[in-house]
């Protein structure tokens, strides 16, 4: 999973990537590079547990892939920064955000005279709805593009496929038009299919991240409801993050860090937020494979089955699967053994179409 950070400058960007990936980036490198790039492991108590009862020689946690963008500046329309129209994203720019999977927009509201916002001013919607309309701008041109192609290929073939794809371009268009992105309407399994290989920005799914500072912690529920009211469908969520104080945390030790959070009232760490919401946003959760050798948690799609679930383990568990052992963590951890959980019927065989659940525990019997 591989998930980019954007906003405007002296949003907070790298400040959250820095904090969220415990990465400390010198500011004349920081300067300097198109793009940072780190790969987040991704804290889970439960894999601490089963990894404190088997001993195992190896814990390997699920990981996110995590990009700083920072390749936008102000002006790159032409028009000279701060002045209205001047958020304007050059093809480069756009062509490292659609490699995502899904997006982290940061929004700036604290307010810093010695580090003035672009357009000199603070609002919350304005520097939502920039990004949206250029992401919207782009999806229509690919849109357009295509559509104009598809429709000359029609007349003179009988493409199965070139019949199935238009009508679901055609929607996409009428949506565009309504300057509404992608994200916000429903779309089949088979028409998101078709849509796959386009890379449309507005399709991907959203977390909006409100950078707040240290006078504003008993706001950030009041900033979070407005947002809601405004912005938010299924596909966009939003949490609130304290960028400087954060930052700070992320040299301590957990137990500092703790304490930190205690003392500023901060219930749950960017980190953490991010996590919940990226998996939440992507349809995301994990089982588990626990031995001597190792115990690891692994991520899958929600939805999949026990042979897809085997899959990610092994190209050969899945083409040789044969049944899967299953036990809930739950229940595992509520017996203490895999034989108790045996004797109270909770330990059971599995065959491929088995949908696997959050915190499953799994071992596979392939040929």
């Amino acid at each position: 999973m591989q998930i980019g950070i954007v906003g405007l400058p002296f949003s907070g960007k790298s400040t959250l990537f820095q904090t969220i990936t415990k990465t400390h980036i010198d500011s004349a490198v920081l300067a300097k590079a198109e793009l940072h790039q780190a790969v987040i492991k991704v804290p889970d108590e439960r894999l601490d547990k089963l990894t404190g009862i088997f001993n195992p020689k190896k814990k390997v946690k699920a990981t996110i892939e995590v990009i700083d963008m920072i390749g936008l500046q102000k002006g790159e329309s032409g028009l000279p920064a701060g002045q209205a129209g001047s958020t304007k994203f050059t093809s480069n720019f756009l062509g490292k955000v659609k490699t995502n999977d899904a997006l982290i927009h940061v929004v700036r509201l604290f307010e810093n005279n010695a580090v003035p916002h672009p357009d000199n001013s603070i609002d919350m919607l304005r520097d939502i709805d920039s990004f949206e309309t250029e992401f919207i701008i782009s999806d229509m041109e690919i849109v357009e593009k295509r559509l104009g192609s598809i429709k000359k290929q029609i007349m003179k073939t009988k493409d199965e496929q070139l019949k199935r794809e238009l009508p679901v371009l055609e929607k996409c268009n009428e949506i565009l038009e309504k300057e509404t992105p992608l994200r916000e309407e429903h779309f089949s399994i088979d028409e998101m299919k078709l849509l796959r290989s386009y890379q449309l920005l507005s399709a991907k799914p959203m977390l909006i991240a409100l950078n707040l500072d240290e006078n504003q912690i008993d706001l950030a529920d009041n900033f979070l409801d407005e947002l809601v009211k405004k912005k938010l469908s299924s596909n966009t969520k939003a949490l609130t993050f304290f960028g400087q104080i954060e930052m700070e945390m992320s040299e301590l030790s957990e137990e500092d860090a703790a304490i930190f959070m205690k003392d500023y009232g901060i219930k749950q760490s960017a980190l953490d937020s991010i996590i919940r919401s990226s998996y939440d946003l992507l349809g995301l959760h994990s089982f588990f494979t626990v031995g001597d050798d190792e115990c690891r948690a692994w991520t899958i799609k929600k939805g999949m089955n026990a042979q897809e679930a085997a899959g990610e383990i092994h190209t050969d568990f899945f083409k040789k699967f044969i049944r899967a052992e299953v036990v809930h963590y739950d229940d595992f951890i509520a017996h203490g053994s895999f034989a108790k959980t045996k004797e109270s019927g909770h330990w059971r065989l599995e065959g491929k179409d088995y949908i696997v659940r959050d915190g499953d525990i799994i071992s596979i019997r392939h040929g």
